[in-house]
């Protein structure tokens, strides 16, 4: 059965990556070998000798003690709901931002940009991500920054060189806070990371990796001079919201309030992202059905009752949701049956350095998403919550995916925005990514003791 297993995995992943290709979206193969990993399951319940169940706790089962379906649904009903929970604080972070965006509250972002040097603007743009990501998810960092940077540069080459920047600065940035990143997300939610040592332990070495290809873009040609402002005539103009620096800053403090209220109530995470996201709403909505809101509201889509909530939520990406389900759900069948804590007992009896392991993920997730890297990581190692391996996973998983432009969903997002081709992303931004992962990586090993 492991064999059909891993096969199920390894086809399904194939699929992934060769979405294009096949022109096939990749939530189809995720959801086709979560169902075919676990009707495998069930399928051969009577036969099954070895289980981890819901608590993490490995069973034996030989001769008359069989495995049972009802310990399998119970296993199962488990790792649904702690997917489910991971999804629901995405749910909720990506509705705030469009509530956000439905306000034009990043419009203020653009604002920061006021030099026409490439340097200055690349340093402006990179360390927004950084920061911008921190609070929102590298994904949505990274559309809000190459939208705005198409407000402010016309030359395609430019913006897809900024475009490798933005990358690398918001999977930077996302790795170091609870909601910055889904990985870290899950970390976060499974108590293996705690928000203040993770801000500590992976914060330093998160802006490293920032820092490093920055100042290596200080003597690069194509940063030298001015950029070539968009045509400000050309671009259609809005009315400026009143409302919308208010709206960004009330965001983005409510999505920073939720690891607080975890630590504060000891309620799971995704209540207090549905607070958070419940409160923004109830401003919103009342900031739109005041009389010149109604009006508004009325003129633009013509039905008062579809306010900023109903259309952030309609905004709200389903098939990223239903792909990270199927991932996570796969990796749950895969470590339920022993295999991936098996594969870390085989590192540890061969005496593999948990660095080297470690190391490895992050290399790995340039190519595979760090999403199911992270959740096989989960059986892989046996350190207990808080252990530092947790935290150098977290920062592992969340950089190396800017090594390739595939490895990350901020990646994904500026290669569809910007059009940027995967050899050009390769041989132009493939080795800044590297320099700033391994300057990360040295940082965090030298100093992790202190």
């Amino acid at each position: 059965m492991e064999i059909y297993l891993i096969a199920f995995f390894i086809l399904g992943y194939v699929a992934i990556t060769m979405e294009h290709s096949l022109k096939l979206d990749k939530l189809i193969p995720a959801l086709l070998m979560m169902v075919a990993c676990w009707t495998l399951i069930a399928i051969n319940v009577d036969n099954i000798t070895y289980w981890i169940d819901a608590d993490g706790i490995s069973e034996e089962f030989t001769g008359v003690n069989h495995l049972g379906i009802e310990h399998v649904n119970k296993t199962l009903l488990h790792h649904f709901g702690k997917t489910v929970e991971i999804l629901v604080i995405m749910m909720g972070a990506m509705a705030i931002v469009e509530m956000i965006e439905y306000f034009d509250g990043f419009s203020s972002i653009k604002d920061l940009i006021k030099s026409r040097k490439k340097t200055t603007i690349l340093w402006i743009v990179s360390i927004i991500a950084f920061l911008l990501s921190s609070i929102i998810y590298n994904m949505l960092a990274t559309i809000v920054l190459i939208t705005v940077l198409r407000k402010i540069i016309s030359n395609k080459e430019d913006r897809m060189w900024y475009s490798g920047f933005i990358i690398i600065a918001a999977n930077a940035g996302g790795c170091w806070t609870p909601v910055g990143d889904i990985t870290t997300t899950m970390l976060w939610s499974a108590h293996q990371v705690s928000t203040g040592n993770l801000m500590l332990k992976v914060g330093v070495p998160s802006l490293i990796c920032i820092l490093l290809p920055l100042i290596a873009a200080l003597f690069m040609p194509v940063f030298r001079g001015e950029i070539e402002l968009v045509d400000e005539e050309k671009v259609k103009t809005k009315k400026v919201n009143p409302n919308s620096k208010f709206m960004l800053y009330f965001g983005l403090i409510l999505i920073i309030f939720v690891p607080i209220f975890e630590t504060l109530t000891l309620l799971p995470p995704y209540m207090g992202m549905m607070g958070a996201l419940a409160l923004f709403s109830v401003t919103a909505e009342g900031l739109i059905n005041s009389k010149k809101g109604k009006k508004r509201i009325i003129s633009e889509v013509g039905v008062l009752h579809q306010g900023p909530t109903m259309k952030a939520l309609s905004k709200v990406e389903m098939p990223s949701f239903l792909f990270f389900l199927g991932i996570l759900m796969t990796v749950a069948a895969l470590q339920s049956t022993g295999m991936i804590y098996n594969l870390g007992e085989f590192a540890r009896n061969a005496e593999i350095s948990k660095d080297i392991i470690v190391i490895s993920l992050g290399l790995i997730s340039a190519i595979i998403d760090n999403v199911p890297l992270v959740a096989a990581s989960f059986g892989m190692f046996n350190d207990l919550p808080g252990a530092d391996v947790w935290y150098f996973i977290a920062y592992a998983a969340g950089t190396g995916g800017s090594i390739l432009i595939i490895g990350s969903a901020a990646g994904v997002v500026a290669m569809g925005m910007e059009k940027i081709s995967f050899f050009w992303y390769f041989k132009n931004i493939a080795l800044l990514a590297a320099l700033g992962y391994f300057g990360g990586i040295a940082f965090f090993i030298l100093f992790r003791n202190f």
